[in-house]
């Protein structure tokens, strides 16, 4: 028992990243990024639209104002919390637009424009770095070049200020500029999270198949040492038989022969050691007990039912590796972890380990290995089943089962906390 507890304990030395880098949490940085960014602008854009309200009509200004500057610490809210972050920043970017193009509408003829640059144009970068969040590649790069075009168009004419065709390009470049930084680092961002993306689910692929190949070729090498002990050793001995003393040894070793080989079809490769339930689940408590963070434990009976030897290391080992993956991604705080083991009908056994902590998307390709590989295949080698129920922020609850019972539907988050 004190081998068990030590090797738990240097599992969690053995840590996955906690964030690995994915598209996923690329677009949550960029989204944030932008979001902060607008805040920025947009206060440094008041000084400037404070001294040009005269230039524009009431109405005008009472509209676009706060469509605009009301909209910038809400996308901020919206992208913190990651939710709607593409509709919002995209509303943004459409308010920025309808708000370039109907501004020359709206300027006041009894007043002269100065010759200076007007306040939307602080803004057009922060519209085209929001419209690169919201939008797809072709969109943003025509509303990249749109924004910038308008605004030179206006800034020439008289309810623009009347401005040179040099100052007028000048302003609008500078922005295109800024904006096309932009729309290419995020582009240059969302590639390389796409490429790691695709190469971590390509290692998951081979791996999997790897594990699968090591547990044929397990097999291959118990046939092998069959072959090679039962089988080639009658063919020598029946070579060898010219009495009938030794013919009939030589028959009675094809028979045990044939038996090794149809036992081998029918079982796993194991030694036929049988391990308690009671033992399995006197092993597992103190896994969790020696862990660094505690978990309650929910024992029942278990019945006083063996399995496996190989079963029960599987579930031993698969049990610790949820523990940890719940020490490891659940996240701080207060969180509540259990383990539950019982004995189910007919004649099995259940380990159900699961927290209350920020739990995951299911529906995602999972980029840890500790649950495809060390819980969900292990187990459906040992002939059980090992389920994963989570969703972002409701924790998560992993089920373990043998042997297999397809019927027998796994605990809700609810039953379980």
């Amino acid at each position: 028992m004190a081998d068990s507890a030590t090797t738990v304990r240097a599992l969690p030395q053995n840590k996955q990243p906690r964030n690995p880098i994915s598209r996923k949490q690329v677009e949550k940085v960029i989204s944030r990024s932008v979001a902060v960014f607008g805040i920025v602008f947009g206060a440094q854009t008041i000084p400037w639209m404070l001294s040009q309200l005269g230039e524009s009509q009431p109405v005008w200004l009472w509209v676009v104002i706060p469509a605009l500057f009301g909209m910038l610490p809400v996308v901020l809210v919206f992208s913190i919390l990651q939710v709607w972050v593409r509709p919002i920043q995209g509303i943004f970017a459409v308010l920025y637009l309808i708000a370039i193009i109907t501004w020359p509408i709206f300027v006041r003829t009894d007043v002269v424009i100065p010759d200076a640059i007007h306040w939307l144009n602080y803004l057009i970068t922060v519209a085209t770095a929001m419209a690169t969040i919201a939008f797809p590649t072709a969109v943003t790069a025509v509303y990249l070049f749109l924004c910038p075009a308008i605004y030179i168009v206006v800034r020439i004419t008289p309810l623009g200020g009347g401005a040179t065709w040099q100052l007028a390009v000048l302003e609008g470049v500078y922005a295109l500029i800024l904006g096309s930084a932009i729309v290419i680092i995020v582009t240059m961002l969302r590639q390389a999270a796409s490429s790691v993306d695709g190469a971590q689910a390509t290692a998951l692929d081979r791996y999997s198949h790897a594990v699968r190949q090591h547990a044929t070729e397990v097999e291959r090498v118990q046939v092998d040492s069959i072959v090679h002990d039962s089988v080639l050793t009658t063919f020598i001995s029946a070579a060898r038989a010219f009495t009938p003393q030794a013919q009939a040894l030589a028959a009675t070793m094809a028979g045990n022969a044939i038996g090794y080989l149809r036992d081998a079809a029918a079982a796993s490769p194991d030694d036929g050691t049988t391990v308690r339930f009671t033992a399995l689940a006197e092993r597992i408590t103190d896994a969790a007990k020696a862990l660094s963070s505690p978990f309650e434990l929910r024992i029942r009976s278990v019945g006083t039912r063996s399995l496996p030897v190989q079963a029960s290391e599987a579930i031993y080992s698969a049990s610790v590796q949820a523990m940890v993956n719940s020490l490891q991604h659940a996240g701080e705080g207060d969180i509540t972890r259990w383990v539950a083991v019982r004995g189910v009908a007919p004649g099995g056994i259940e380990i159900i380990i699961g927290d209350t902590g920020a739990g995951f998307d299911t529906s995602e390709r999972s980029e840890r290995l500790g649950v495809r590989v060390s819980i969900i295949e292990r187990i459906s080698n040992a002939g059980g089943r090992a389920s994963i129920q989570s969703a972002p922020g409701e924790g998560t609850v992993v089920s373990i089962r043998w042997p297999h019972a397809s019927a027998q539907q796994s605990p809700t988050l609810e039953e379980q906390s």
